[in-house]
């Protein structure tokens, strides 16, 4: 039996019902990645009433990742709710990632409403704790759930790093999201960035019949580039096989070309370009966060919380995962956000007993 989207099946299949809307949930957990099932395993084994809410599916963020990625990680680390992650490989793939994490939601039954996303979460009328979060489903169905609490685990993969390109996209041949190197065989296609994507996308590229360059603001590749790629990207660079642009950006796109400007003295050199491939990283959307007044640093964009408890400085309010990690996406990954989790049913569980 196919479930409906608001609804998560348990393990042995049966449709696990919500706590009614009319008797306020414990805590509501705002995204499905693994830092919030991690949270959402925690919560649960605390007795406390939850549902996780996500507009998309279930670890959305990593269907969007490279059909052959690897993690750098290996399993052990990538585990969450103390559920094996059993592979014959040390590190695993997407493919198996996300079979591991619909497992854990599965072994679980954890409560999760795939396809409903939040469009606000507000405090009632002045006198009443708690929040009221507003949802909207895929049919447009608009929905509210009384809560006492809300975790935001929603990673940093809310918006890319778009390319400011003069006249724009207009034919739509930027792409911030790549899968395969199939659909540009034979192309000639610019990736932007310098970091580990970059270079292992502009690798996978040029070794599948694509005519790649890049190009990259910087002059040299980031520091978080695998130990294992960097000889190998340095050397098609060095060889002239993978034409490479420091200092530079791309400006804008004409007619099967691509202008790419270097430095502050605006040296434009014009490449045959039917691509762009921007791997110039994501960034987290935290709306809901400054709606609910949660302060966020300017300079390094963590938003302001108790490392200990997790909680914002509006209280009842709490941060899991990448989204913890501001600016510096490279600071929080899942083998330490899902740590997170406990931090926060520990903090919610003492609150909620005599005298908390």
């Amino acid at each position: 039996m196919r479930c409906p989207a608001r609804w998560c099946c348990g393990v042995d299949g049966r449709l696990a019902e919500v706590t009614a809307e009319a008797d306020p949930l414990d805590v509501v957990i705002v995204g499905a990645g693994p830092c919030g099932l991690a949270a959402a395993v925690a919560v649960q084994e605390a007795g406390l009433t939850y549902v996780v809410l996500d507009r998309g599916c279930i670890t959305e963020s990593l269907t969007h990742y490279p059909y052959y990625m690897t993690f750098f990680s290996t399993a052990e680390r990538l585990e969450i709710g103390v559920v094996p992650f059993t592979i014959p490989e040390p590190k695993p793939t997407r493919r198996e990632a996300l079979a591991y994490y619909r497992h854990v939601v599965a072994h679980h039954g954890l409560k999760v409403r795939q396809y409903e996303e939040v469009t606000e979460v507000v405090r009632p009328d002045e006198g009443r704790s708690g929040f009221v979060v507003h949802t909207r489903g895929r049919d447009g169905h608009e929905g509210r759930l009384a809560c006492r609490a809300v975790v935001i685990a929603t990673g940093g993969f809310g918006e890319p790093n778009r390319l400011e390109l003069e006249g724009g996209d207009p034919d739509g041949r930027v792409i911030h999201y790549y899968k395969d190197p199939y659909p540009f065989f034979d192309q000639d296609v610019t990736v932007v960035g310098g970091g580990n994507s970059a270079a292992e996308v502009a690798l996978e590229l040029f070794r599948n019949g694509v005519r790649v360059r890049m190009a990259h603001f910087l002059d040299v590749f980031d520091r978080g580039v695998k130990p294992w790629v960097r000889p190998d990207i340095d050397n098609r660079i060095s060889s002239g096989e993978i034409p490479m642009h420091w200092g530079s950006r791309v400006a804008r796109l004409g007619s099967g070309t691509a202008t790419i400007v270097r430095g502050e003295g605006r040296e434009a050199t014009e490449v045959a370009c039917d691509w762009v491939l921007a791997m110039t990283g994501w960034r987290p959307d935290r709306a809901l966060l400054h709606g609910l007044g949660v302060e966020t640093d300017p300079v390094t964009g963590i938003p302001a919380h108790d490392p200990e408890t997790m909680e914002t400085n509006v209280a009842g309010v709490y941060i899991a995962g990448v989204i913890a990690a501001g600016f510096n996406a490279n600071k929080i990954f899942i083998e330490n956000g899902r740590e997170h989790g406990g931090l926060i049913a520990g903090h919610l569980a003492g609150r909620a007993e005599p005298g908390g």
